[in-house]
């Protein structure tokens, strides 16, 4: 079997993974370090752009050997859709608050599939802004309001 680099999907997701990962890197190298046991600023994204690297290394490798055809069309509704979807999501962030804009995020995303089904997204949206607020807000601390003026 011809290897066809044009059209292999495990290939071109470790070229993306390699990428992504290596701007994380050059984009925090003029952050300090710090140590592990001491993170600075530049650690978390060093060390994770390290990892999508390595990560991006073995799916590429994968590539090369599986030969994996890429199928399906490109989406062009989930190319504008999820973008916009974040932008909105960055936006509620301080207008609205945490929640508010979480589900506005579920809802949006979801609207970049052909299946929208309220019920499924509604369901979603609850166990992921439960499990966001646990996580990012009580469980790592971070300063968002839940609500606006809260």
């Amino acid at each position: 079997m011809k290897f066809d680099w044009r059209n292999n999907r495990d290939f071109w997701a470790g070229v993306f993974f390699i990428l992504v990962g290596a701007a994380a890197m050059i984009i925090s190298r003029d952050y300090p370090m710090g140590s592990a046991l001491r993170m600075g600023p530049g650690y978390f994204p060093t060390v994770l752009g390290g990892l999508v690297v390595v990560f991006g290394l073995y799916v590429l490798i994968k590539g090369l050997i599986n030969n994996e055809k890429i199928i399906g069309n490109w989406s062009l509704r989930a190319l504008f859709v999820l973008p916009a979807a974040t932008w909105l999501f960055g936006e509620m962030m301080e207008a609205v608050g945490f929640i508010p804009a979480l589900f506005v995020l579920m809802y949006t995303s979801a609207l970049a599939g052909k299946e929208f089904k309220f019920l499924e997204v509604t369901v979603m949206a609850v166990v992921m802004t439960v499990a966001c607020t646990g996580l990012f807000i009580y469980g790592l601390g971070l300063p968002y309001p839940l609500f606006k003026g809260h």
